[in-house]
């Protein structure tokens, strides 16, 4: 173990691995009296009344009290904690008909409260500060300087740190950061595993991250990194009105084409975090050539390299995005009928996705989608009712994502939240988070 002046040796960030949170969900669901840390035992309190506020809006102390099971006096404390912190908010008391003080309703107000989301893509960052209603407060994007790892952290850090200082001046306080990353990241080992579109392979996100943030100077705010589209699923539940549809997928469509599960009111990540990576999954057996070198794969026909190069848009590696807008503008018919395919396609992998997930709403988000719109979602539809007609059956509801191309950054934002109000769910614990306590 090292000792703790040895300063070199310590780690920036901390892992929580699956042991760490098995004996923390054992300290909870254990009925016998908690004994340890009363900072802990406070802290959970603490968020178990921010969870309940989140999904009852308006309740009041008594409620709070009655819903979490906690004394009356331990509920008040804690409430006026959440007040003066910035937490909460008392809104005006209402009439409940009876004589007597009437009950005051409180509300999430997160006052001078940011969180940071980050897309990490294969050829753009895009970083965005929201409010914890998922406001939008500020955006930045940035074409990728380098493909190399250590000079790509950099990047991002960079913009996330110019984005947190102009949050700072306005007087907010950051509550942690969320990366997206376009690839699975092991959450056994908190490695990114494959991410073919930027060409990295068992890359340790989290160390590269934890140092360039400590250079920066924000050692201490909590970070977390996720596959892109399981974020922008969190995204798409953490920032909605209740109650949240579920069981949602969202499916990613860009570069790269995966999806995000939200099941149970919990992020699906499967055994070692690879669940949703369905642009890999074979629509046309020894079809076209992907990214991750199989044959046949979904990108290979719905990702939009495979689009842009049938709308003669793509050349050197690179997408001419400027290009392929213009001639979407102007209805250029190769271009539309490059889009309808896709679509089509896209029809296919969401019966996939319907047979397999059976959830009640699907959302499309990603720059293929924007470029796209209805030539490519029109025909996704009709394929996808097509499939629904000849088996008698009622598909699901498909959207489109709120934030669009921001999807993601926005739900790296929201998972921040969905983090700290979820502290021991399983499907978080692969993240690098620092020691001190964020709530």
């Amino acid at each position: 173990m090292t000792h703790p002046s040895d300063r070199s040796a310590r780690p920036l960030v901390r892992l929580t691995g699956i042991k760490h949170v098995r004996e923390q969900r054992k300290k909870i669901s254990t009925p016998s009296p908690v004994t340890g840390d009363q900072a802990y035992v406070k802290s959970i309190n603490r968020i178990a009344l921010l969870r309940l506020l989140r999904e009852h809006a308006g309740i009041s102390r008594a409620d709070l009290s009655e819903r979490s099971g906690l004394t009356r006096s331990t509920v008040s404390l804690l409430i006026k904690e959440l007040i003066d912190e910035g937490w909460l908010v008392e809104a005006d008391a209402f009439v409940t008909g009876t004589a007597g003080r009437r009950p005051t309703p409180l509300k999430l107000a997160g006052k001078d409260m940011v969180l940071l989301g980050v897309d990490l893509g294969p050829d753009a960052i895009r970083v965005v500060a929201t409010s914890i209603h998922g406001e939008i407060l500020e955006a930045s994007q940035a074409a990728l300087r380098s493909k190399d790892p250590d000079e790509a952290c950099h990047q991002l850090v960079e913009m996330a740190t110019a984005l947190s200082a102009k949050m700072a001046r306005g007087g907010s306080r950051l509550l942690g950061i969320g990366v997206g990353l376009h690839g699975p990241v092991d959450k056994r080992s908190g490695m990114l595993e494959f991410a073919p579109n930027i060409g990295w392979r068992h890359v340790e996100i989290g160390r590269r991250l934890g140092a360039e943030l400590a250079q920066a100077g924000l050692a201490d705010v909590p970070v977390y990194y996720h596959n892109e589209a399981d974020l922008a699923a969190v995204g798409e539940t953490e920032f909605c009105e209740r109650p949240v549809d579920d069981p949602l997928v969202y499916v990613s469509c860009g570069v790269g084409v995966g999806a995000g599960i939200i099941l149970n009111h919990a992020l699906f990540t499967g055994a070692s975090g690879s669940a949703g990576e369905i642009g890999h999954t074979t629509l046309v057996i020894e079809g076209q050539p992907c990214s991750c070198g199989r044959l046949g794969c979904a990108e290979a026909y719905i990702g939009l390299k495979a689009i842009a190069a049938a709308a003669g848009c793509f050349q050197d590696d690179v997408i001419d995005r400027r290009a392929l807008r213009a001639r979407m503008s102007s209805r250029n018919p190769a271009t539309r009928a490059a889009f309808a395919r896709a679509g089509a396609y896209l029809g296919v992998l969401l019966q996939n996705v319907w047979t397999t997930f059976n959830p009640q709403v699907i959302v499309l988000g990603g720059e293929t989608v924007t470029f796209g719109g209805d030539t490519l979602l029109d025909a996704a539809s009709e394929v996808l009712s097509r499939y629904a007609e000849r088996a008698g059956l009622i598909a699901p509801v498909v959207k489109t994502a709120r934030h669009s191309d921001l999807a993601t950054a926005v739900g790296g934002a929201a998972f921040v939240l969905h983090a700290m109000f979820n502290p021991h769910q399983p499907a978080l614990h692969s993240q690098y988070v620092p020691a001190p306590d964020s709530v």
